[in-house]
């Protein structure tokens, strides 16, 4: 099968259960199929990879998409961290149903819009195209927009709505990027492949400093208001605390690393045309930032919601400065980082999530005791919260040794700073999981089993990553590495 028709499916298969969910996403058996449609999708990515692999990249509808090693692999995550959402949000979802908090048509709103969201973040890594990668943003926003103001409560649609008005005014600084990326390759290139990143890539040394400098600090506002970076991060707390918790795990889980993908993307074009340095000290000073506001935040964090979007925020910082050190070692820590804060971060919310309804709140405070209402809600929260702070052997080790080992050598005085943040997000967290799985509790059984497969094979993965790597992701690492300039 060409990739052509492996495209074809990835892109279809989400298009078509979108508007088949839209039709009957009410309906009881609708959780069944949405987890069957992702399955399906994951299934179609997974192909995508192995057809990478064995051939390399490769050019699918013309130029239109393009396929290699910096996304085929964020491809198949995505995907398989979307099946097991899925799976974790069908007996979630349907205990919110019947606490009253979703009805039907706001079931039907969900389930269709989680699969157009899956749809418009594959398009947005696969897409060859710079407009098109936009507009896929712009998409991805709109989706979550809904599944953020689902609830209908008060908090909810404000959130929704400071997550529309930000990402908006953030989603529009890209867009004037976009177009000052158009006018530095018309020059070069024809009106037909000026936007196209392959071969924009191909003439990047000869692009005009001035305006690519340009384009990539709008490029960088703009989808690292995605990304969460600091200042521009404001959208991201509320958005997780107040919409469903499935949609809390893809955000973080997902759409960040989307976003954060189209930064590399336009930082390789900027580095091979500006040949300072630039996008690389954006880079480190907006990961740093991020950092450091984000871990000192954590301690006024009452919901447990809040308290994992900042670390969120805290990560993604963190993978920002990794990619702007400009080493290989580093650069493969941020790929390697992105991988297991994706499957780890998730795994925490769906344990979030499941604690949550148990309490019947999210203020931590009144979270406790989950080891004697539910051990595996209770070990599951506390394995992640040890996994996302850090702790050997987890993934979360590997990398983040790796970019401070790297900091050491070529960025000394940034070491401290790192060295205080994780130290400062290491205490806050901790404490506060500790008081929620240890102690008296007054936690009710759930009306449904809770799904917490997901929870473990997420942390199990992530538990190999920080032992043992595939030859075949490390070889995509190194690879994908090379390519955006470590």
């Amino acid at each position: 099968m060409t990739e052509a028709w492996v495209l074809l499916l990835v892109f279809g298969i989400p298009l078509f259960a979108g508007a088949c969910l839209a039709l009957v996403g009410h309906h009881h058996a609708a959780a069944e199929l949405n987890v069957g449609f992702s399955f399906l999708t994951f299934a179609a990515t997974a192909l995508l990879a192995v057809q990478t692999v064995a051939h390399g990249p490769a050019f699918a509808l013309g130029k239109l998409f393009f396929v290699d090693p910096l996304n085929v692999f964020l491809v198949a995550l995505t995907a398989f961290v979307g099946w097991t959402t899925s799976i974790f949000s069908r007996p979630y979802m349907r205990i919110e149903r019947e606490r009253g908090k979703m009805t039907g048509p706001r079931m039907r709103l969900y389930h269709s819009m989680y699969q157009l969201f899956i749809f418009a973040m594959l398009l947005a890594l696969l897409t060859n195209n710079m407009g098109i990668l936009w507009v896929a943003m712009e998409a991805a926003t709109l989706a979550t927009v809904l599944l953020v103001s689902v609830y209908r409560t008060a908090a909810s649609l404000e959130a929704a709505w400071k997550y529309f008005i930000l990402c908006g005014v953030g989603i529009a600084q890209a867009l004037f990027g976009t177009i000052l990326l158009y006018l530095a390759a018309s020059r070069q290139l024809g009106g037909g492949d000026a936007l196209l990143w392959t071969s924009l890539n191909a003439v990047k040394g000869s692009l005009d400093p001035t305006i690519i400098s340009l384009a990539f600090v709008f490029l960088l506002i703009g989808y690292g208001t995605k990304v969460g970076l600091v200042p521009m991060h404001n959208w991201l707390p509320d958005a997780h605390a107040e919409g469903p918790t499935p949609i809390s795990a893809v955000l973080s889980g997902l759409l960040l690393n989307v976003a954060l993908y189209a930064v590399l993307r336009c930082k390789v074009l900027a580095d091979g045309a500006l040949r300072n340095g630039l996008p690389g000290h954006l880079l480190l000073g907006f990961g740093l930032v991020s950092m450091l506001i984000a871990t000192f935040s954590l301690f006024r964090q009452k919901d447990v919601k809040r308290l994992f979007s900042y670390s969120s925020i805290e990560h993604m910082g963190l993978m920002t400065f990794a990619f702007g050190l400009g080493d290989p070692i580093a650069t493969f820590a941020g790929l390697l980082h992105m991988t297991v804060h994706s499957l780890v971060k998730s795994a925490i919310f769906f344990t979030v999530g499941h604690a949550a309804q148990k309490a019947g709140t999210q203020a931590i405070d009144d979270i406790r005791g989950l080891l004697r209402v539910s051990p595996t809600v209770g070990w599951g929260m506390m394995l992640g919260a040890l996994a996302i702070l850090g702790m050997p052997p987890f993934g979360v080790f590997a990398s983040e040794f790796l970019i401070l080992t790297t900091a050491m050598n070529k960025l000394p005085w940034a070491t401290p700073f790192l060295l205080l943040a994780l130290a400062i997000a290491f205490a806050a967290i901790f404490v506060r999981v500790q008081g929620m799985v240890f102690g008296d509790t007054t936690a009710r059984v759930l009306e449904h089993p809770p799904a917490l497969l997901p929870v473990f094979v997420h942390l199990g993965i992530g538990l190999m990553l920080g032992l043992y790597i595939p030859p075949y992701l490390a070889t995509w690492y190194r690879q994908a590495a090379a390519m955006i300039g470590g």
